[in-house]
């Protein structure tokens, strides 16, 4: 007897997420060159530093009990002071000035946890997140499986445009959806996917925006930083919650995955006081504690200084790969007319325009010829929330991450084939 399966609304809202295809498509044929992957650099995971800092933890009988037993919720009391203490020395302030403690830290396994509870916590099915067009195609899929709604606004080679920000706003307050605003969604450093950094000035504006038009609801804006320590030309800026001066809207987001190793699983977030018993509500009934063990080995990289360096050592690894990216972008590219593309100051992409007659997608020509010379992409299409600004369609995110310079090199080389093949 055949019995019908009753799939659950949030199982159907998360089917249709790009990462399975593209997976696909670079297991069917391992010998492309990936400029699509955003992960890390295999020669440059931190063996010795992190096996010095186990060998660390297991030396102390008592310690290693306590990190191997279950930690709270919120994560290890002395990573969350560091992480702080961390973050207020990047943005030059004290923690009186920026009235911000400990209790306001909350360790996950890696930054894509915080950013599930934070939309479990305050987004219901039909209520709205507004995000840069492009934006993180991951967050728009944990978005999609609570059945939110995310909705695209403009942006330039210095990310979200506050103007435009400002009129979707408006037009949603004109339409009586201003209620449904729950989130303004930023990735604020080198993002991913378009490697641009937002300016200071914007960040102030943006905050002031969430503020002035919460009149029906609170909105809060998510600050992403998980890109900041990946900065390789210029000065840093200081973060988004710099210029929250209530401490009541912003709420910061990071992780140890691009500037350590991803395989520790450490992220954290920094929120609003009254958005920590609900996070940690939710946190307690999925995990009651994200891995503590990991958590006692990252804060021995931090105490034993092992960690500033390694940060250095990936700044002139990564720094090398992008102007390997760009120089093979100038000299391929840069006579082909509607090509264009934005030099990133950090990160880990380059995004690429193309003209407006070319499917970057699986439905166009590009994505295949790509594979038959050789070469592996992320179409741009994925990474637009299905409402607000268009979808860009000839648009490309190259990762420089994972590959060799050489192969970056021969990766751009094949992408060039491939672009000019279909432009004929």
């Amino acid at each position: 007897m055949t019995v019908d399966i009753s799939y659950s609304q949030r199982a159907a809202w998360s089917e249709g997420q790009p990462i399975s295809d593209l997976m696909e498509r670079a297991l069917a044929n391992p010998h492309l060159i990936s400029l699509a992957a955003g992960f890390v650099d295999q020669n440059t995971l931190p063996v010795d530093a992190t096996s010095a800092a186990l060998d660390a933890v297991f030396s102390d009988a008592d310690g290693v009990r306590k990190a191997l037993q279950y930690g709270t919720t919120p994560g290890s009391p002395q990573l969350r002071e560091m992480i702080l203490e961390d973050h207020l020395a990047a943005d030059g302030r004290s923690a009186s000035e920026a009235d911000l403690s400990i209790d306001q830290v909350v360790l996950t396994a890696g930054s894509n946890q915080l950013l599930h509870l934070v939309v479990e916590s305050l987004i219901d099915p039909g209520e709205i997140v507004l995000c840069a067009a492009p934006t993180y195609l991951v967050f728009l899929g944990t978005l999609a499986n609570i059945g939110g709604r995310a909705i695209g606004v403009a942006t330039d080679e210095h990310g979200i445009i506050p103007e435009a920000l400002e009129e979707e706003l408006v037009r949603l307050d004109a339409e009586g959806e201003l209620p449904r605003v729950k989130l303004i969604y930023l990735v604020s450093y080198s993002d991913n996917p378009a490697g641009v950094n937002l300016p200071a000035e914007r960040r102030a504006q943006i905050v002031e925006l969430a503020k002035r038009f919460s009149t029906a609801g609170k909105i809060h804006v998510v600050a992403d930083a998980a890109y900041r320590e990946l900065r390789y030309f210029g000065d840093d800026t200081p973060s988004v919650q710099a210029y929250d001066e209530e401490g009541e809207t912003v709420i910061t987001t990071g992780t140890f995955s691009k500037s350590f190793a991803p395989g520790l699983r450490v992220g954290w977030g920094i929120l609003p006081r009254h958005l920590v018993e609900p996070v940690c509500n939710q946190k307690g009934n999925i995990d009651f504690g994200s891995p503590h063990l990991s958590q006692q080995v990252m804060a021995k990289v931090l105490e034993l200084g092992f960690y500033r360096p390694h940060v250095e050592l990936l700044r002139n690894a990564y720094r090398k790969k992008l102007e390997t990216m760009l120089t093979a972008a100038d000299e391929l590219l840069a006579d082909l007319p509607g090509v264009h593309w934005v030099k990133p100051l950090g990160g880990l992409y380059v995004w690429l325009q193309l003209p407006s007659e070319i499917d970057t997608g699986p439905d166009g020509e590009l994505l295949d010829a790509a594979s038959d010379e050789g070469v592996m992409y992320v179409p741009g299409q994925y990474c637009f929330p299905n409402e607000g600004e268009p979808v860009q369609r000839n648009t490309i995110r190259l990762s420089f991450g994972v590959q060799s310079c050489q192969r970056i090199a021969a990766g751009m080389e094949a992408l060039a084939r491939a672009i000019r093949r279909v432009m004929g």
